[in-house]
């Protein structure tokens, strides 16, 4: 049997923050990219049959207060929150599981409580908090993987409008490349998943929201197991970066999930899942 419910806490800064569970067992902690609304994870392709999914939704987004003190949209300050949420369960060490951009404040949280995290799972990730730099020819080569299909032509042409600035392209455009196939599910996800505080997502990486050396030099102390999962055809997280994003860690496991991008659970939940579980040690699946 599985469960699911809304719950709310109270930040260092006493901003109202809300959660939403998914599912029985063991808890795991879950942080959303964007900033966005965290409703577009689901239930993380049918996970929580394993685990207690416990769904941040960050500061300004989905159910969860705006803070007085905008410059805490911070990717660094929202550490804080993932502490507070901690705290707020009771719980000792976390397992944390962190999607796209919210891999950033994990791996900082991660970098300052390495005690405080038992497993790490980081889902197509962002990693800015580490210093990775992502080529525009890792991104066309990418890109290229996918020249087969009908909607190619306009999404590859508002790629290159968008990696050449100037304010030009269009980013809905691109949309077909951050799922692995582009259909009716697909663009309804889409359509429901993209960010709606423009302000939280202009500040997450405001000046001093992050210090890759610093952030590199608190994970490699960290004794906690890491999953990295990468996309085959993710532009956003080209598996290139999540590999050399893997080697800061002492104890990683790289998984690249075939057929799939931005999205995995959705491209293949079950596969996306099989992996998970493996990851996490549960009974039934290989550890």
């Amino acid at each position: 049997m599985t469960a699911s419910g809304a719950a709310a806490f109270t930040a260092y800064d006493g901003t109202r923050l809300a959660y939403r569970t998914h599912g029985s067992g063991d808890p795991l902690v879950c942080v959303p990219g964007g900033p966005a609304d965290s409703v577009y994870l689901g239930d993380l392709g049918g996970l929580s049959v394993h685990r207690r999914l416990i769904v941040l939704d960050l500061r300004g987004t989905g159910r969860s207060a705006v803070p007085q003190d905008t410059s805490s949209y911070r990717s660094d300050r929202l550490v804080d929150d993932i502490e507070a949420l901690r705290e707020h369960l009771g719980l000792g060490r976390i397992d944390l599981l962190a999607h796209s951009a919210g891999a950033n404040p994990a791996m900082q949280y991660a970098a300052r409580y390495p005690d405080r995290i038992g497993r790490l799972a980081l889902i197509t990730p962002g990693t800015r908090a580490v210093g990775t730099v992502i080529t525009a020819d890792a991104r066309r080569e990418l890109a290229r993987l996918r020249a087969h299909e009908p909607w190619f032509p306009e999404a590859f042409a508002a790629l290159e409008a968008l990696i050449a600035g100037g304010g030009g392209g269009d980013h809905d455009a691109i949309g077909p490349f951050f799922y692995g196939r582009w259909d009716a599910e697909a663009r309804r996800h889409r359509a429901a998943g993209s960010p709606d505080n423009p302000e939280a997502v202009a500040r997450f990486g405001a000046d001093g929201a992050f210090d890759p050396e610093a952030t590199r030099a608190g994970l490699a102390a960290l004794r906690a197991p890491v999953l990295l999962l990468a996309g085959e055809f993710d532009l956003n997280s080209p598996p290139g970066s999540v590999a050399a994003c893997a080697e800061l860690f002492p104890d990683a496991t790289l998984v690249l999930q075939r057929g799939s991008s931005h999205y995995p659970w959705l491209d293949d939940a079950d596969r996306f899942v099989a992996a998970a579980a493996a990851f996490m040690g549960l009974p039934g699946w290989p550890g």
